[in-house]
This record gives structure tokens, C-alpha cells and sequence, in this order.
């Protein structure tokens, strides 16, 4: 079924999540501050972009945050993810709110809010520990690639 989207950032994180959603058939907008921002949409992406501060109500409005099914906080900078993802919670409803947080000392702000959250940071060193486990487990972990 197809949902709309919303995602604020349109850097490698948006800009592939915003390309891969619309492959999927979902209806999609972008928000970035910086027109040239959209450059990094695949060719391919079929939704709508809004150029313009998230943080500007009127902004989240004219990008349809009021009817969004999902909407996704994917900038680089913590504090606007928050704000915006609590905004789209909070003022516009939006029943699935996720942002990306890259301190992790932050998630539990978010959780409080409850904000869904990815952090690259967390899963990266997760990632790095469960390889580390693996391979110590199989006895490679000091051996040469």
C-alpha cells in the first residue's frame, strides 16, 4: 500500500531513502534548505521536492506534513531532527516519526518523545563488535586479510 512520506534532508542519507521509497511506489517529498541539495536525488525519483527550513511551520505545511503517513528527519544535524520530528509528531499528527541522531548520548531525548530513532554511530560500532565476536568465535580475529 502506498504511503506519503515526508523527509527533511536531502544529503546521501535523504536522498537515497528518498529515491528507494519512490522506486517502491510510495508518494514522496523532500525538504532541503539548499536547492542544490536535490542534485543528489537519483534520476529515477518520481516525488516532489520542497525547497525551504524545516524548522518553518509554514515549510512543513506546504510539504504536506499535515496528511504525511511517515515522516522521516534524516539531516545531519541533531537539534533540527529533533525539532521537526517532534513538530511532525506533535503539531501535524504524523502517526510514524523517525529521525536519524548521530550522538548518541541524544537517543534518549528522542525516546522520550517517542521519537523512533536510528543512529549510524550505534549501529556502526554494533556492527564493529558483532564482526570483532564473530571472528574471534571462528579464531580469525588476529589473522592477516
Amino acid at each position: 500500500m502506498s504511503k506519503f512520506i515526508v523527509i527533511v534532508g536531502c544529503g546521501r542519507l535523504g536522498a537515497s531513502l528518498a529515491g528507494e521509497l519512490s522506486r517502491e511506489g510510495h508518494s514522496v517529498v523532500v525538504i532541503d534548505k539548499r536547492e542544490t541539495a536535490f542534485s543528489a536525488l537519483p534520476s529515477d525519483y518520481s516525488g516532489f521536492r520542497v525547497q525551504g527550513d524545516a524548522s518553518q511551520h509554514l515549510v512543513m505545511k506546504s510539504a504536506g506534513a499535515n496528511r504525511a503517513d511517515i515522516f522521516i528527519a534524516a539531516t545531519s544535524e541533531d537539534n533540527l531532527n529533533l525539532m521537526v520530528a517532534q513538530v511532525a509528531s506533535e503539531v501535524f499528527g504524523v502517526p510514524i516519526v523517525m529521525a536519524r541522531v548521530l550522538d548518541p548520548e541524544k537517543q534518549k531525548a528522542y525516546a522520550d518523545l517517542r521519537i523512533r530513532t536510528i543512529c549510524p554511530t550505534a549501529v556502526a560500532a554494533n556492527l564493529f563488535l558483532e564482526t570483532l565476536q564473530f571472528l574471534e568465535a571462528l579464531g580469525t580475529a588476529g589473522a592477516k586479510q
